[in-house]
């Protein structure tokens, strides 16, 4: 096992009931809060009536400000930095998935700099404080509720990008599986892939591998693969939804390690940024696209992973069958949660490919793949191809 470092300051409220507390986590952290959400869906629920009433028991004053979207956008989060800066906010709460959380890591770093925030997401200045943030949980995907990652979409440039700090940790996040069983299908869904794109980054890798975290990515896989249908075959199944929630914080908070490859993401993000494709749709495509295209980089590990997580028998005869075969169930997989795997399927035409392969190199790195195969515009125009 390599070296590692390890941190997570974000303090977990798992279960029922926790929503009520909401007052009690955040006066020990501020007292005018931003309440930042997505739909209005929040308010049909009677969730921001909670959030509310325990707020106001506690003498904390709030400002709200809504409609991030499923991709959510700098503008956004540029209003939301000025109703900080105009209100004095000492606190942000994010109610929502990974959308709203990033949209609310990104307004947490904007409010302390006096320039433009996207300079931190190219990597023209680094972060040196941020406002705290809490989060309530309603869209099991990102892990954003725990890690240290925040994704925005610049829309004036269609361009997505990431940034990666500790002080985007938040300090807590209300884990209540009962708040996700309104989740549409859809999103129920795509979530559940995006959950398992980031064990997948870290499952192919070139480095020695360690039993005790193959064990584990297996399991997270196994447990979304188990338990994805029954949440869309019964929404309001809690342990089908306690389990999903669970998984995608351990998926992606560097439990099961921070290294990874990360060019499936890459991909997945230029679909984003120019098509609004949801994310986890975004990453189903990128995912059995790069696999077709790089399997044959270490077929073993390939054969692996069709042996340990979907119970193919290996043909030492010809093990690019066996591959081959575990990627084809990983695309029926995905399928079957009513899912596009490929880019007409998702109604994107192919005229686009090469500019969408010119923005993923556009990192400051000239190439995708941080720890498996190296991808270069070339490369990606023909991963691009075959996701078509």
């Amino acid at each position: 096992m390599n070296n590692f470092e390890f941190s997570l300051p974000t303090k977990i409220h798992f279960g029922k009931g926790k929503i009520n507390q909401i007052g009690d986590y955040i006066k020990t952290n501020g007292t005018r809060v931003l309440i930042h959400y997505g739909s209005e869906r929040i308010k049909k629920s009677g969730l921001f009536e909670i959030v509310v009433e325990s707020m106001k028991n506690q003498g904390i004053n709030f400002f709200e400000l809504g409609g991030v979207e499923p991709n959510p956008l700098l503008s956004k989060s540029k209003e939301g930095i000025d109703i900080c800066r105009s209100n004095k906010i000492d606190f942000i709460l994010a109610i929502g998935g990974g959308s709203v959380i990033d949209s609310a890591k990104t307004i947490s770093l904007g409010i302390p700099y006096d320039r433009d925030v996207w300079d931190f997401f190219i990597n023209k200045a680094t972060p040196k404080s941020a406002i705290p943030i809490g989060v309530i949980l309603t869209i099991p995907a990102t892990a954003s509720e725990t890690n240290s990652t925040a994704v925005i979409t610049n829309e004036a440039i269609h361009s997505k990008r990431h940034i990666k700090n500790d002080l985007l940790k938040p300090v807590f996040a209300i884990m209540d599986p009962e708040l996700t069983f309104s989740v549409p299908p859809y999103q129920t869904a795509a979530g559940c892939i995006d959950i398992m794109a980031h064990v997948w980054e870290r499952y192919f890798v070139d480095q020695p591998q360690s039993y005790l975290l193959d064990k584990m990515f297996e399991a997270v896989l196994k447990t979304i693969i188990q338990y994805a249908p029954i949440a869309l075959r019964e929404p309001k199944n809690y342990k089908a939804r306690s389990e999903i929630m669970w998984a995608s914080s351990i998926a992606h908070n560097d439990m099961l390690g921070s290294v990874g490859d990360f060019a499936c993401h890459g991909i997945g993000l230029q679909l984003s940024a120019l098509y609004n494709v949801t994310h986890g749709a975004s990453l189903a495509i990128a995912i059995i696209a790069w696999a077709k295209y790089v399997y044959k980089h270490d077929i073993n590990r390939f054969c692996k992973f069709a042996e340990s997580i979907w119970g193919i028998e290996q043909n030492n005869m010809d093990p690019e069958l066996t591959a081959c075969q575990g990627i084809k169930a990983t695309e029926d997989f995905f399928n079957s949660l009513n899912i596009p795997t490929k880019l007409s399927e998702a109604g994107i035409s192919s005229d686009q490919i090469e500019l969408m392969a010119e923005k993923a190199v556009d990192n400051g790195l000239g190439y995708l793949g941080l720890g498996f195969v190296r991808l270069y515009k070339e490369d990606l125009i023909e991963i691009y191809k075959l996701a078509y």
